[in-house]
């Protein structure tokens, strides 16, 4: 009996290396067949990467020198940091431009929308002026436009105009932060 074991022992042995073998071989077939292939891959991982670190790496320092010029630009009002600023990132440019026209109490040509708009209510507030606040108003996606009717309402109460006021008021939604100024308002207007 143990020759025999020994026997299927040595065939399963050599049935093993065969296997072992010829999985080799298809491997190799493989890699020969692809290796071009498999070449190119690799070497455009390798790369990506790399460039994918050297992107964070510079977006992180235009970051940190935008915010640095920002802060410059705050404090001394100096061009130039307003111009690396405008080199380095053009949204910390237009919190720049937005910062300085409301100080000045001016418009300016900021591309943001809703710092736009939000610049131009601030604008139209001060002056007074009822013609912006109502195109303000008239815009669907205006981030302030119950207040912008509200403010109309007010310049209306100051010129007299009371009914025009009263019907201004009603445009306000109930659901609005701006219903509870809108309320005040109406109760003073019941006298008028």
């Amino acid at each position: 009996m143990s020759i025999k074991d020994d026997v299927n022992y040595i065939k399963n042995e050599l049935s093993n290396e065969e296997k072992f073998l010829e999985s080799f071989v298809k491997t190799e077939r493989f890699f020969k067949k692809y290796k071009n292939i498999i070449f190119v891959l690799v070497l455009v991982l390798i790369i990506g990467t790399i460039g994918y670190f050297i992107k964070n790496g510079v977006d992180k320092s235009n970051l940190y020198d935008a915010n640095v010029a920002l802060n410059k630009y705050l404090e001394t009002n100096d061009k130039q940091a307003l111009e690396i600023l405008k080199d380095k990132n053009k949204n910390l440019y237009e919190i720049a431009l937005y910062l300085d026209a409301k100080k000045e109490q001016k418009n300016s040509d900021i591309s943001l929308k809703y710092l736009k708009d939000i610049l131009d209510y601030q604008v139209a507030v001060i002056n007074s002026n009822s013609n912006e606040l109502d195109v303000l108003s008239k815009k669907s996606d205006f981030l302030l436009k119950d207040y912008a009717i509200f403010n109309r309402a007010l310049i209306l109460v100051n010129d007299q105009k009371y009914v025009e006021a009263k019907e201004l008021l009603e445009q306000i939604s109930k659901d609005s932060r701006a219903s509870e100024l809108a309320n005040l308002l109406k109760h003073y207007l019941v006298t008028k």
